[in-house]
């Protein structure tokens, strides 16, 4: 790789880092948070969530394994900008089709490279997340700065508007095999073949879910789709009298970006969804179901983002490791006994999952479909097959 250009990282706070630049040249602004995986930067790159925000990665080498098309989590990256200790320029990977600097240039993702992380995540996890600008323009420190603080920020932003689909539309993928790639439904006899396993694709659907979209990631839907359903992807502001005319046995709530209570028209159709249908919501749809069920939000300091978040299940007082994404949570005292509280971050005791005392409803804030994982909470997809079933019965 030729030699790269000077980077600047400038924070609303007035801390400066000096690096180098890979990806595409240019400024990028939002918000910057870390996240404490290992593994999965192009998962973590094309993670709707992070529409907003610039991702300072603690892992120290990143780049190593290229990118490839099917690790995506959606249609695009949706990260603003990309923080990095060291960018390794020659991929080594089988599965590779193209380095990590080729694939943040073709889409734009502005980057830096050989800043000291450590001291960036430090600074971040005691003085909070805050607006920052990287830049390839200009090493002029206080005009960064100031165009740091006139960032908007997430509070009070609908973000959710620019990740969700326009369209309505069917997801009939499933799980991902060595030489055969992802299951479909619908498969030529070749792909069959080349499937290791002699069963079928994956099995019939069992049960028909409506998923709204606020920022959905594929790898749920794959999740939806091995559990035994079939799924109609909504955008997020389709009116709860639309689904219900589409008759689902479940309805999910998906992740996304930002602020949930810049997104009250979610709120409202959660609202009329309620005691319809049984829903599952992840994420961002756990916090608009917080909101629905009469609770409020906040901000955290600096969020949770990445594959290694300690969560006790109360009902099996098991410990998952899991993997998460998100800057704000549900205050369970608001919620005044219309929800128990099912789950718990066992770092900072957050509230990571609700269930209704009568209902059948619930939601986790973490992602239990994660790719490349951890997947010890992959049973909650189980949990709401069961609640349609009984709810058919």
């Amino acid at each position: 790789m030729a030699e790269r250009m000077k980077a600047v990282l400038a924070l609303a706070d007035g801390r400066v880092y000096a690096g180098r630049s890979f990806g595409a040249e240019g400024e990028a602004i939002g918000e910057v948070v870390f996240n404490t995986s290992m593994t999965g930067y192009q998962e973590i790159l094309t993670d709707p969530s992070y529409e907003g925000q610039m991702v300072a990665m603690t892992y120290p080498e990143i780049g190593n394994v290229g990118v490839n098309p099917e690790d995506v989590e959606s249609r695009k990256p949706y990260v603003r900008g990309f923080i990095v200790k060291e960018y390794s320029s020659i991929p080594s990977n089988w599965r590779a089709t193209q380095p990590l600097h080729g694939y943040m240039k073709e889409h734009g993702i502005v980057g830096i490279e050989g800043i000291d992380s450590r001291s960036l995540v430090r600074h971040l996890r005691d003085h909070g997340s805050q607006e920052g600008i990287i830049s390839t323009l200009t090493d002029n420190a206080d005009e960064l700065i100031a165009k740091a603080k006139a960032s908007p920020g997430l509070v009070g932003r609908d973000l959710v508007k620019e990740v969700t689909c326009q369209e309505r539309y069917d997801w009939n993928e499933g799980g991902w095999e060595l030489g055969a790639g992802y299951k479909k439904r619908e498969e030529t006899e070749e792909t069959k073949k080349k499937r290791r396993s002699k069963t079928a694709s994956f099995q019939s659907p069992l049960f028909f879910v409506v998923a709204y979209d606020y920022g959905i990631k594929f790898n749920i839907l794959r999740g939806l789709a091995e559990s035994g359903c079939s799924v109609k992807v909504v955008p997020a502001s389709t009116s709860a009298e639309e689904v219900l005319a589409l008759n689902p046995d479940g309805i999910f709530l998906s992740n996304g970006p930002g602020d949930p209570d810049a997104v009250p028209y979610a709120k409202e159709i959660v609202q009329q969804l309620i005691g319809k249908k049984p829903i599952f919501g992840i994420c961002l749809g756990h916090q608009i179901m917080g909101l629905a069920l009469g609770g409020r939000t906040y901000k955290l300091k600096f969020g949770h983002h990445g594959g290694n978040q300690p969560v006790m299940d109360l009902t099996t007082r098991k410990v998952e490791i899991t993997t998460q994404n998100h800057g704000f949570a549900v205050d369970a005292e608001s919620l005044k006994g219309a929800a128990k509280v099912t789950h718990l971050n066992l770092n900072d005791n957050t509230v990571e999952g609700l269930a209704h005392r009568e209902l059948p409803i619930f939601s986790v804030q973490y992602h239990p479909e994660s790719s490349p994982g951890p997947h010890d909470a992959s049973y909650l997809f189980r949990r709401f097959v069961k609640m349609m079933e009984k709810q058919r019965a």
